[in-house]
């Protein structure tokens, strides 16, 4: 048999509440079998996950309760440790998006796709509270999906129907800190052009032939109707800073630098145990395997949004 290696990564769960049945079964369960399959039958395996602690799902938690958010995220990072433990569930290494080294990352590929034309300055309209004075995160604000009715639709997702919203979307928006009806004002932002890797995209998926059938279903109707600049950059103060001057105010968002802590918890682990390039070995070798065990929810992240940041990377 030859022997491959097999790099096996699991969604980042958000610190913001404790780890549920779902989780588990949905990806840590299935993932930390077949890393232990992996590895009885030879393989070489590198099995990274970590706790997503930056974003508005981290705030939203933290003014719920009265905490700063690094309180709440350092309650939920143990809290999931604990879980991982007590139902044997061993990854090589569960990071934290809230390490130095991991900022460091995220802004290294920021600055990279900055500099390859792959990002690119602009404006966008966002949500602005005038009860409370401030712009609010996508997550702040609720309403009524346009698609499939859900009353209880989210400023940038979905949850009922999984379509990608913006606040502007939403039927009868609301701010969930005042319930106030947001008024949207213009603020700069910076952009992933995601059109500019459209077809390596497409020529990269159609090559998918062993996805499962309802990911490339998925993945092919969110990339037919043309693939836009997406905003990476939000007006919070929780998050890993923009690398750039006159940006103080400003943060990367998290469903961009989240990603990236696979590469963080890669990196990390080889330093750890003294080879610190042992993680190139599992991004530059093409014969290396890359499995994902993801939710539905996080299909666009991985098909789609997670390559093309790859491919703009180099």
């Amino acid at each position: 048999m030859v022997h491959i290696k097999v790099l096996i990564n699991c969604a980042l769960p958000y610190a913001n509440g404790p780890l549920h049945i779902g989780h588990i079964a949905g990806a840590y369960l299935g993932a930390d079998v077949f890393a232990r399959y992996n590895r009885l039958i030879g393989n070489q395996v590198l099995y990274v996950s970590g706790s997503d602690e930056y974003g508005t799902p981290i705030t939203v938690r933290a003014e719920k309760e009265g905490k700063t958010p690094r309180e709440i995220a350092d309650r939920y990072y143990e809290e999931h440790l604990e879980t991982f433990r007590n139902l044997n569930i061993n990854f090589d290494i569960f990071m934290r998006t809230t390490w130095p080294e991991h900022s460091d990352n995220a802004q290294d590929f920021f600055l990279k796709l900055l500099n390859a034309g792959y990002i690119e300055k602009g404006t966008m309209i966002a949500p602005y509270c005038r009860k409370i004075g401030r712009f609010m995160p996508d997550r702040y604000i609720e309403g009524t999906c346009p698609y499939c009715h859900y009353p209880k639709a989210r400023g940038d997702q979905c949850d009922n129907c999984g379509r990608t919203l913006d606040p502007q979307d939403l039927i009868d928006p609301k701010c969930i800190l005042s319930g106030e009806t947001p008024e949207f004002r213009e603020t700069d932002h910076f952009f992933l052009r995601l059109d500019l890797l459209e077809d390596r995209l497409k020529e990269w998926i159609s090559t998918r032939s062993f996805w499962k059938p309802n990911v490339v279903a998925y993945t092919q109707n969110f990339i037919s109707g043309g693939l836009k600049r997406r905003p990476i950059t939000r007006d919070i103060d929780w998050g890993v800073r923009i690398p750039l001057q006159g940006y103080e105010t400003k943060r990367i968002y998290v469903w961009f630098e989240a990603l990236i802590g696979y590469i963080t918890g890669a990196k990390e682990y080889s330093k750890r145990i003294g080879n610190p390039d042992l993680w190139k070995e599992f991004y530059f070798d093409p014969e290396a395997r890359n499995y994902y065990f993801i939710g539905k929810d996080n299909i666009p992240f991985h098909a789609i949004i997670w390559p093309a940041m790859l491919m703009g990377y180099g």
